[in-house]
């Protein structure tokens, strides 16, 4: 935080232990009509230039495409299980769907 003044109407924010989502992390795979299907991250709370860069690191580490549609982070093929184990050693909670 620095020595900036930060305003807040909640009054545990900030403090350690705070959680980074208010909610779980959604973690989904949809086939559609054609093609492998895509792994879908739902309910990410975050800036959209932070997502951006998070989605690109995940597309390399998990080697695949993937873009962000109505603020959902997509991946093509099915990779729920890579991007959960990823994605609690960040310190997110995460609700597998399907």
């Amino acid at each position: 935080m620095g020595d900036r003044v930060v305003y807040s109407t909640d009054p545990d924010w900030g403090k350690k232990g705070t959680p980074k989502q208010p909610e779980p992390v959604r973690l989904s795979f949809r086939r559609g009509a054609k093609g492998s299907g895509v792994t879908r991250l739902e309910r990410l709370v975050m800036h959209p230039t932070l997502k951006d860069h998070l989605l690109s690191e995940l597309k390399r580490r998990l080697g695949c495409g993937g873009a962000i549609k109505d603020g959902v982070l997509e991946f093509q093929g099915d990779h729920r299980d890579v991007l959960a184990a990823d994605l609690q050693a960040r310190g997110y909670r995460i609700r597998l769907i399907g």
